[in-house]
């Protein structure tokens, strides 16, 4: 172990606050797993040790002097133990050291990995800091490349580049380098059934939680308190619906929503490519907000059972297939909506 390698750490230390006590109980580790894997020999039988003042490291295999071996890996004869030196007695631990070159070797080899594995540990770190306070936020961020192959968006947000994958993008849409586009920051808990031991960050165009960050960031009754968003149902590219409310009976909802001239409903279209979306009214009365939820169908009521959290409707003939929409799309988005199950009757 060189003089070189003890001043990187102390680089490392500085530059990347990494401490280097942490470092060399990593390269500790790993020299050890090396040792034992090419001598066969028990982990617990391996020991390295640093001496930082010298610039110096050691490594050794430690085996105990018994009479009789049982362990091959963790014992030396009485014997074999005297030819070493007289003084040894059943009992006492025998060091060997490891061939200086050999650890300077592995050394070499394994201290690289694992200062690169502590490097990513540390950004990744500082990554998941800095978005973890973004968490179910809108932000901002600037295409910086596009992998032709995997869809793969980088984007520019602050002082690191994420990746936005393309099953968060809505479907056909394309981005150039350089163009500001919005995204919302999600931050996953691990899980273990996906082999996911990490939390992790995704940047999505296609959550219901994207377009209901766009309304707030547009419409400024929702972030004064005055209209809130009950519920989405989103099927990404095609179309939404969202259901709002007033908590003050002098505003309305979906007209604060939509705007003058319809500018704020306008301008969260823009952002979604062609995307269209039904502003619901929403009721504290399950029957009425499912009628208001077929929208732009007129249905009645026929039946509803709280409870299983199921209806049925009756529709006019000439409107069934609104009622339903195309592959089912009007009354699937209206029972996600809901939350109620929807059987559509026609008269």
């Amino acid at each position: 172990m060189n003089a070189e390698f003890y001043e990187a750490l102390d680089a490392l230390e500085k530059e990347k606050n990494i401490p280097k006590d942490y470092m060399l109980e990593k390269i500790k580790a790993a020299i050890a797993a090396t040792i034992k894997r090419d001598k066969n020999v028990p982990a617990e039988s391996v020991d390295v040790s640093f001496n930082a003042e010298k610039k110096t490291m050691r490594a050794f295999i430690k085996k105990t002097v018994v009479e009789e071996i049982e362990f091959p890996g963790m014992e030396i004869s009485l014997d074999e133990a005297r030819k070493i030196s007289s003084k040894y007695h059943v009992g006492d631990v025998v060091e060997f050291d490891v061939d200086p070159s050999e650890v300077g070797r592995i050394a070499a080899k394994v201290g690289k990995n694992v200062i690169v594995q502590a490097i990513n540990e540390a950004v990744n770190g500082s990554i998941l800091q800095e978005f973890e306070g973004k968490n179910g936020s809108l932000v901002s961020g600037i295409v910086r490349s596009v992998d032709m192959k995997s869809g793969t968006v980088m984007v520019e947000i602050g002082q690191y580049e994420m990746p936005m994958s393309s099953r968060e993008q809505i479907p056909g849409e394309r981005f150039k380098e350089g163009e500001t586009v919005k995204v919302c920051v999600n931050v996953s808990l691990p899980d273990m059934k996906k082999n996911n031991k990490t939390k992790e960050i995704i940047l999505s165009r296609v959550s219901p939680s994207f377009i209901e960050k766009l309304f707030e960031v547009e419409v400024p009754e929702i972030s004064e308190g005055v209209v809130e968003i009950k519920s989405v149902s989103r099927e990404a590219g095609s179309r939404s619906k969202v259901a709002v409310w007033s908590t003050n009976s002098d505003v309305d909802a979906v007209g604060a929503c939509i705007g003058p001239r319809q500018s704020r409903i306008n301008s969260i279209l823009s952002n979604l490519k062609g995307e269209r979306i039904d502003l619901i009214k929403y009721s504290e009365d399950p029957g009425e907000f499912v009628i208001a939820a077929l929208a732009p169908a007129n249905v009645r009521l026929m039946e509803i059972d709280v409870a299983s959290k199921s209806c049925k409707v009756i529709v006019p003939a000439d409107q069934l297939s609104l009622a339903i929409g195309k592959t089912g799309q009007n009354v699937r988005l209206a029972a996600r909506l809901t939350g109620y199950r929807i059987d559509i009757i026609s008269e």
